[in-house]
């Protein structure tokens, strides 16, 4: 005999959620022996693991205090650099009237660290010359000097007064006397408080020196910047957005500036042609002007790779703070709650996965029960090799309230396989055959529970998004785990049940099976054939007798009445008789 459609359906579906699991576990052992990143045990965040503590103090100009807005806004942007993801449970306050205090999970790399210093404002400064500075100078005297300082006798100011940032009449005598011999590791440079209306030497990171320009654009100007591969050619990119809207006192929009900043640096040669990105005095990167860029969207190309292309693309979008910063301190620090308050959350899991299996075992749905588990079981493999996925592929890790979002988990799933099982219930005290039962069971409880699920999704959605960041471990656990519940519920406990009523033991409605029609007092053949309620009226008999009896129609009932006053009146008649 060929086996069923339903049944072929049900084989591949569990055969594709094997599928699924062992590409997460593929993907997972990459991580973890290719690339070096990942890990088969989840992250854990700064409550349960303990961190590195960074203080770091406020620079303004002329020493003025700054303002708790002003504060309040670089918390908000450090916060986006290092927290990008929203989900690795950094910690960022204010300390005392000029402090902010970065506390960071785990042993954080010097490049998260350099996200964090780096902290003054973003700008934007044409090139003017640029070149390798040598080390030391030869004299006449044939004495060597190591990075001589410029002859105060030399020119510093413009003898022709420049037109626009790009002019060479900026470069001086003095200037090129400076940058020819510049030490770019010397940690005195103050280039992150140089004017924005005179030009700068610095460097960049690979000890090249520049001769910029004033500032142009701030960093405030850029809206957002994004890395990606050009599809044309598949080298990582950086995507740059300016804003449209002009800032206060401004009357041009960062968009409509770097239109006509292109327009000049286009037709320009040599080092003219390029625009710097400088944060923290530093310069980031240099690229070129190929062509005149309109509407305000930009993209830089080079020597990127996908580390290179993002951290660039951070810097640019996360750049714009309102003042600098110089750090403080940098210590270790321990957990807060530590693996005691882990083991007692994980404790209290168990302990309630233990009262839903003694409950649904034991009281109510008997071998069925067994499924609930199963599927449990399924959806705690799915949930921890995706959060070892997501802490090393967007930094996620766990906080005390994300267990707490683990566990308010099972009870939301165990009312998922209740719903599922009670119309099952209900299909079979309606007559119908235990397939049957299954099939229109789950068409009618899958609306049920994709409306219930979709709201629990929407509320952890907009938890997230409205919450404080030490609840936004709990709200992302939430949704994470009830969008995994929906998986499972579709392809492991469906397809389950589509198997297990083709045994002898569930089809055939053992007593122990959960689906026992009798116990449920069922209506075996259809509602014109109702069955009155019978038995001895006791225990679990005497609910489902009662159950049966609230299922009949008025026809029904009437029915039976009329059937019991038959019955009465020939048990009469046969009493007068023997008399």
């Amino acid at each position: 005999m060929a086996t069923s459609t339903p049944t072929r359906r049900a084989w591949r579906t569990l055969i594709g959620l094997l599928g699924i699991t062992l590409v997460l576990f593929g993907a997972n052992a990459l991580g973890v022996h290719v690339f070096k990143e990942g890990t088969w045990v989840p992250e854990l965040a700064l409550d349960l693991q303990g961190g590195t503590q960074i203080t770091m103090r406020a620079v303004t100009e002329g020493d003025v205090q700054p303002t708790a807005d002003q504060l309040q806004q670089a918390v908000e942007i450090i916060r986006q650099r290092v927290d990008a993801s929203g989900v690795s449970e950094s910690q960022i306050t204010t300390q005392g009237s000029d402090n902010i205090v970065v506390a960071l999970p785990g042993n954080p790399d010097q490049a998260q660290r350099d996200r964090i210093e780096s902290s003054a404002q973003m700008q934007l400064r044409p090139v003017l010359y640029s070149t390798v500075p040598a080390t030391s100078f030869v004299g006449e005297d044939g004495n060597e000097t190591a990075y001589p300082t410029p002859d105060a006798t030399m020119n510093a100011t413009p003898t022709v007064e420049p037109t626009d940032g790009s002019d060479l009449n900026w470069v001086t005598e003095r200037l090129l006397s400076e940058v020819s011999t510049y030490d770019c590791t010397d940690e005195s440079n103050d280039a992150a408080h140089a004017p924005a209306d005179e030009p700068l030497v610095t460097c960049d990171t690979a000890g090249q020196a520049y001769i910029l320009g004033p500032v142009e654009i701030n960093g405030s100007e850029i809206s957002d910047a994004t890395s990606g591969v050009n599809s044309q050619n598949g080298q990582w990119v950086v995507n740059i957005e300016f804003s449209t809207k002009a800032l206060d006192g401004e009357e041009l929009s960062g968009a409509q500036k770097f239109t006509q900043i292109s327009e000049r640096l286009a037709n320009l040669t040599g080092y003219q042609n390029q625009f710097a990105f400088v944060l923290d005095g530093q310069v980031i990167s240099a690229p070129g002007m190929n062509q005149v860029i309109t509407g305000g969207s930009a993209q830089i190309s080079g020597n990127f790779t996908d580390v290179t292309a993002k951290t660039l693309a951070d810097q640019l979008r996360f750049g714009a703070l309102p003042m600098s910063f110089e750090v403080v301190s940098s210590d270790t620090i321990s957990a807060t709650l530590g693996s005691q308050q882990l083991m007692v959350g994980l404790v209290s899991g168990l302990i309630g996965l233990a009262l839903v299996a003694a409950w649904v075992l034991l009281i109510s749905y008997r071998a069925l029960g067994f499924v609930i588990i199963a599927s449990l079981a399924v959806m705690a493999v799915l949930t921890y090799i995706s959060l070892c996925l997501l802490s090393w592929r967007i930094d996620y890790r766990l906080s005390l309230a994300g267990v707490a979002g683990l566990i308010v988990t099972i009870g939301f799933t165990a009312d998922s396989f209740i719903v599922y099982f009670e119309r099952i219930r209900d299909e079979l005290r309606d007559g119908k055959t235990p397939f049957a039962a299954v099939e229109d069971g789950w068409a009618r409880a899958k609306r049920t529970i994709f409306s219930a699920k979709s709201i629990n999704v929407l509320a952890a959605v907009v938890l997230y998004i409205m919450a404080d960041a030490t609840v936004k471990g709990f709200a992302f656990t939430l949704g994470l785990t009830t969008l995994i519940d929906i998986l499972i519920f579709v392809v492991f406990t469906h397809p389950v049940m589509q198997l297990l009523v083709r045994t002898p033991f569930f089809g055939g409605g053992h007593k122990l099976s959960g689906l026992d029609p009798n116990a449920l007092g069922a209506v075996f053949a259809a509602r014109s054939q109702f069955r009155a309620p019978g038995g001895s009226g006791k225990g679990r008999e005497r609910r489902s007798r009662g159950e049966a009896a609230k299922r009949q129609t008025i026809a029904e009932r009437k029915l039976a009445q009329e059937n019991q006053l038959a019955s009465g009146d020939t048990n009469t008649k046969n009493g007068e008789g023997d008399a």
